[in-house]
């Protein structure tokens, strides 16, 4: 196998093997703790331009199939690994992780030592670094470049073009539900199918008054890549939005951005949450639930305005904002994903919460909590 390389914008260079696509990719350096999903992983759209580390030591083992995708194609910048399986072995592998990641153009590196990097990004905070296969070492330039490099558009870059309907999985339909997609997943699509909304994917950039105008009972706010605040277009529709009274819930970036709307202020966080073992805590019941999450950035929670919302679910680890409740709304939106196959089902309940919001919404009743 070829030699490549990880080049740290600290300086810092580790040597493996190539994996996937040969080539020089630059891009923010994450990781990420889950001991399976990374096919799910490599399909989400919050990694966009990111390569992402997985502390795992053996990725691959059960290759790639056509089913679980979480969207139309990779997004990553790059994938490094301790160790890449050659021989998977399950009943719906179609492709092995390295024929993935070639077709999808992705620049891998394997067989360096993915616990020290993890060490190295969570004492240092996430880092710019560089991917490259041998042959492709990068020049005095492309290092300047990595050094200085910044995702951003990301949102412009991952919606899609026009809207696309979903009917509902149970042969009636319930709910008519417009989806924003900042980077959306197709699980949170599914989990809204299967409870028999009719889902229409739009665009991240239409204009609220055209979604009041289409009869739709309910907004979701997917999850997506880059820093929130950069978005002031959107933020300034989900203003509009909100005010209208229509029931909404936000999932991430969505979460994110609602949070703006209301004057609330977002900041990038050391090493990010990125896996599916995160414990939250709600504190409106004293439960806690163990969560998947994938970002970067966070809500500040003492920013959130007093009188428009309040900080309901909190990160046992750190004390972060993961969930916001809105006053006087049927609004609510968390940082972390009930959606998420595979990882923890704790938090399915919440897609049931936004469809009887829905239905009291309809009724003229209160929302619920």
């Amino acid at each position: 196998m070829k030699k490549a390389y990880l080049l740290l914008a600290d300086g810092t260079l580790y040597t493996g093997q190539s994996a996937g696509a040969e080539g020089c990719a630059a891009a923010e350096i994450v990781f990420n703790t889950g001991m399976a999903g990374y096919q799910e992983v490599l399909t989400d759209p919050s990694y966009y331009g990111q390569a992402v580390c997985m502390t795992y030591p053996l990725i691959g083992n059960y290759g790639i199939n056509f089913e679980d995708y979480e969207s139309r194609k990779s997004w990553v910048s790059g994938f490094i690994m301790r160790e890449m399986c050659q021989a998977p072995s399950n009943w719906r592998c179609k492709l092995t992780l390295d024929e993935y990641l070639k077709r999808q153009g992705v620049v891998g590196l394997a067989g360096i030592d993915t616990r020290a990097l993890t060490r190295r990004l969570r004492s240092a905070g996430v880092m710019n670094g560089l991917i490259y296969s041998e042959g492709y070492e990068p020049d005095a330039a492309k290092i300047a470049g990595m050094k200085s490099y910044a995702v951003r558009d990301a949102v412009r870059a991952v919606t899609c073009a026009a809207p696309i309907v979903y009917p509902s999985d149970t042969g009636e339909t319930a709910y008519r539900v417009a989806l924003y997609d900042y980077g959306v997943k197709y699980n949170i699509e599914r989990e809204l199918c299967r409870r028999g909304c009719e889902v229409t994917v739009i665009p991240a950039y239409t204009p609220p008054e055209e979604v009041l105008a289409g009869g739709y009972d309910g907004v979701m706010l997917s999850n997506g890549p880059g820093d929130p605040s950069e978005n002031t277009e959107i933020i300034d529709g989900l203003r509009r939005l909100m005010a209208s009274g229509i029931p909404i819930f936000g999932i991430c970036l969505g979460h994110q951005l609602l949070s703006l709307a209301i004057g609330a202020k977002t900041g990038k966080l050391r090493y990010g949450h990125r896996g599916v073992n995160h414990p939250v805590k709600d504190l409106d019941t004293g439960r806690t639930y163990i969560t998947s999450q994938n970002h970067g950035y966070a809500v500040v929670a003492d920013s959130v305005p007093e009188g428009l919302a309040r900080v309901r679910y909190v990160n046992l680890n750190d004390g972060t904002a993961e969930g916001l409740e809105y006053h006087n709304r049927p609004v609510f939106t968390v940082q972390y994903h009930p959606e998420v196959c595979p990882g923890p089902m704790d938090t399915e309940y919440l897609f049931d919460r936004f469809i009887l919001n829905m239905k009291q919404a309809k009724g003229g009743a209160s929302q619920c909590r």
